[in-house]
């Protein structure tokens, strides 16, 4: 599906359950959840467009986003574990929202999402807890206090504050 090495913590993650998880999805038809990486995953979704138990539609027909979206909608479906590396790569702003929906809509029905992201779209969905990771280490935030969201705020307030470093680098 691609030919990119496995990262060391791909070699050592290990998905251990609880008993209470573990007795619910004993049957591996139970279980449910879903790995989202940017970067991987148009090979793995060009590889299983129309095989049994994933999507029907061809998303490599489809626009990047909305192909990111077709499949999120089918495999982000039920309660389980949900993974994400970065899932706004491929989104513009309105399909941005149509992801913190679709979010939203697995947390309340049970559902637990793991999102590693940088993007101030994401990170704000009500309940969420934010752990942000910078020199200061990691550390429990909320949303305003992100440097994430600081950034965004300060850039859009002042583009030129920021650009006029950057551009003038390039001289």
């Amino acid at each position: 599906m691609n030919d990119r090495p496995k990262t060391p913590l791909g070699e050592v993650v290990e998905l251990h359950y609880t008993p209470i998880w573990a007795k619910r999805f004993a049957s591996p038809r139970n279980r449910k959840g879903y790995f989202l990486r940017a970067e991987t995953a148009f090979g793995f979704m060009s590889f299983v467009t129309g095989l049994p138990g994933y999507w029907e539609e061809n998303v490599m027909e489809m626009s990047h986003g909305e192909g990111f979206l077709t499949v999120l909608n089918t495999m982000f479906s039920d309660p389980g574990l949900y993974l994400m590396d970065e899932p706004e790569a491929a989104l513009s702003f309105s399909s941005c929202l149509r992801l913190i929906a679709l979010i939203h809509r697995l947390a309340t029905i049970g559902g637990q999402v793991i999102c590693a992201t940088h993007s101030p779209l994401l990170t704000a969905l009500p309940g969420s807890e934010i752990i942000e990771l910078g020199p200061h280490g990691i550390e429990r935030v909320s949303w305003k206090e992100t440097s994430l969201v600081n950034h965004w705020r300060r850039y859009l307030e002042d583009p030129d504050f920021y650009l006029r470093y950057i551009l003038n680098e390039e001289e």
